[in-house]
């Protein structure tokens, strides 16, 4: 698949980030174990994961154990080299995941393929970055075993769009901000649902504008 525009420019955006992004703490420390914790509950011992969009890898390194197998993406080299080296990190100290891999790619890369399928897809802070979340989610879907889980986060801003989104805008013409495509939970509810899936769990973690959904291939 061609790489747009936009999506180059996200490349060296988040690819410039990586380091500074990675010393970054959590903002919500609470709400992300919360994330984890509703996660875990839907995976088991022998599933096979992928991660799209992962960044530097932590949430990975976190949920990689508790699984069969865990393939963490994301498109920009910076996010995965600096994953890669936590990973190095972990295995040195004798604490890295024994399934877990990572690899530069994004849901339409052939490094995600996988005979069989996957038992969950997991996308978190993810969807308001894609650019056509629609032909993402159809990747998603096919990639699924049936019966398999997209479980995702996505910032949804529509309620606030009159603030944001010329804030937004500003910051990328200086090259502060990338690709963000505002959302509300119901959008991106619906957006899910056409492609295939059913929904079988929401939050919002962080309030009020974080929305978690795991949702069923069918």
């Amino acid at each position: 698949m061609t790489m747009t525009q936009n999506e180059n420019l996200n490349t060296v955006f988040w690819d410039r980030l990586a380091r500074k992004y990675s010393a970054q703490p959590i903002k919500n420390q609470a709400a992300y174990e919360k994330t984890l914790e509703r996660t875990l509950e839907h995976l088991g011992p022998n599933d096979n994961v992928l991660e799209l969009g992962c960044g530097t890898g932590s949430t990975a390194l976190l949920l990689a154990g508790d699984v069969g197998s865990y393939l963490g993406t994301d498109f920009a080299p910076g996010m995965i080299g600096i994953a890669d080296e936590k990973l190095q990190a972990a295995r040195e100290k004798g604490e890295a995941p024994a399934g877990l891999s990572f690899a530069v790619a994004d849901a339409f890369g052939e490094e995600v393929d996988k005979n069989g399928g996957y038992d969950a897809i997991l996308g978190y802070n993810y969807l308001h970055l894609v650019e056509d979340p629609e032909s993402v989610l159809a990747r998603v879907n096919s990639l699924l075993k049936p019966g398999g889980l997209f479980i995702s986060k996505t910032v949804c801003l529509k309620s606030k769009a009159w603030l944001f989104l010329p804030l937004i805008k500003l910051m990328q013409l200086f090259g502060k901000a990338p690709y963000v495509r505002i959302h509300s939970f119901e959008s991106v509810e619906l957006m899910i649902g056409r492609a295939g899936f059913d929904i079988i769990e929401t939050g919002t973690y962080p309030e009020p504008h974080s929305r978690f959904v795991v949702a069923r291939k069918v």
